[in-house]
């Protein structure tokens, strides 16, 4: 099967070596950069092209990992108009544009992040005969406003870019993806910016778990477990909880006393390692992962770090020293700038620390991501349709 890889940075270059590892299954034919290619490192110059339709006509099945939503949306409006099923590792292209073409082709997030890893966990576990009651995100350490020199040194020493690490640290990455979680798996947010407690283990969990027995729908959030694995956890009912309260392999990943629930912990993500298994889905014709869904109720909202003077220019929405991303309710927000729209955007009046940006305030860059998202959002928020259920023959008779 021939892969084309959109971008050049740490995923799309542990992808090219992961595929090259995996034999004769896959070749990567294309590598869409813009950057000039004599200054990308890390991948074959001879794959490397600046052209979407050279590398769309080249592929039969896209990675897309620009982590751009405005770039991304572009290479893919071109994909799918060729008919090309796109993988993407892009938590912030998923809930800008990404119900969009959720309706439109078969677009599917990667196992290996947070969000395809909390899916396939949670495929398991309903394969089981578990009830998931909370999917997790599980961070070790966030910082809402890193300094500029702090986020430039943990940079260079992890090789990812600037942004990213800032995305990373300020928990607007954690918020799209646990957005995206929320809008793919049918699972709800219980506040705006998620709940994210602090706990020394996941029996630390029961005020989540009764949230979400209260609600009567799985929450997406996060747990800020210092010490905690790298990884996801699932919070699950099953009947075996109260069939076999004192059977201790079970016990032990019990929440709660009175209704305990499992606890199911998956220790990593691995990244790009595990996005083979996602390519292999596409090729053998499985249905999507986890994608955005057609009719989304979560966006990523942009909140300001600082006061924002009239006529600055916003540099990026995402991984931002202006602005950090947080999740809402489109219902309560649907004026809200989506964090991944506002680069280059120019600030209209003076807004304070702390604003949730709307439409009115800036004067954003036109771009095809903009009208896919204000088509999402205008369906997202029609009121849903009646359902006509059949005349019983009782009906009929009176």
């Amino acid at each position: 099967m021939r892969v084309g890889v959109v971008g050049t940075g740490f995923v799309a270059r542990g992808l090219i070596r992961a595929l090259a590892a995996a034999g004769d299954e896959f070749t990567v034919t294309r590598v869409l950069t813009r950057r000039d290619p004599r200054g990308v490192s890390g991948v074959p110059r001879d794959l490397l092209t600046r052209s979407t339709a050279d590398l769309v006509e080249h592929a039969d099945v896209l990675f897309e990992a620009s982590g751009d939503a405005v770039h991304g949306t572009d290479v893919l409006l071109e994909a799918f108009a060729a008919g090309r099923p796109v993988v993407t590792m892009d938590s912030e292209l998923q809930v800008t544009t990404g119900s969009w073409f959720a309706a439109r082709g078969v677009l599917t997030e990667a196992d290996g992040d947070q969000p395809g890893c909390l899916a396939r966990l949670a495929d398991e576990a309903v394969g089981m005969g578990f009830r998931p009651l909370a999917y997790l995100n599980l961070k070790g350490f966030l910082d809402p406003d890193p300094t500029p020199e702090s986020m430039a040194h943990w940079s260079e020493r992890q090789d990812l870019r600037l942004e990213q690490t800032v995305s990373f640290t300020d928990g607007s990455k954690l918020q799209a993806e646990q957005v995206l979680v929320a809008n793919g798996l049918g699972a709800s947010i219980a506040r705006e910016g998620l709940l994210g407690p602090t706990v020394e283990s996941p029996a630390d969990a029961g005020a989540l778990v009764e949230a979400a027995r209260r609600l009567g729908q799985p929450l997406s959030d996060y747990l800020l477990w210092r010490g905690g694995p790298p990884g996801v956890l699932l919070l699950a009912d099953h009947p075996e909880a109260a069939a076999l309260p004192g059977y201790l392999p079970f016990s032990r990943l019990f929440v709660g006393d009175d209704r305990p629930c499992f606890s199911l912990v998956r220790p990593h993500h691995l990244i790009h390692l595990e996005a083979v298994r996602t390519l292999r889905d596409v090729r053998d014709g499985r249905p999507p992962l986890l994608n955005n869904g057609p009719r989304p109720r979560y966006g990523l909202a942009a909140v300001t770090k600082r006061p924002l003077a009239a006529g600055a220019e916003i540099e990026r929405g995402v991984g931002s020293f202006d602005v950090r991303g947080t999740a809402v309710r489109l219902a309560d927000r649907p004026d809200h700038v989506p964090a991944t729209l506002l680069a280059g955007a120019r600030v209209r009046a003076d807004l304070p620390r702390g604003h949730v940006v709307r439409f009115e305030d800036v004067e954003l860059r036109p771009c095809a991501a903009l009208e896919l998202y204000r088509e999402v959002l205008a369906l997202a928020l029609r009121p849903a349709e009646p359902v006509v259920r059949p005349a019983t023959d009782e009906a009929r008779a009176a």
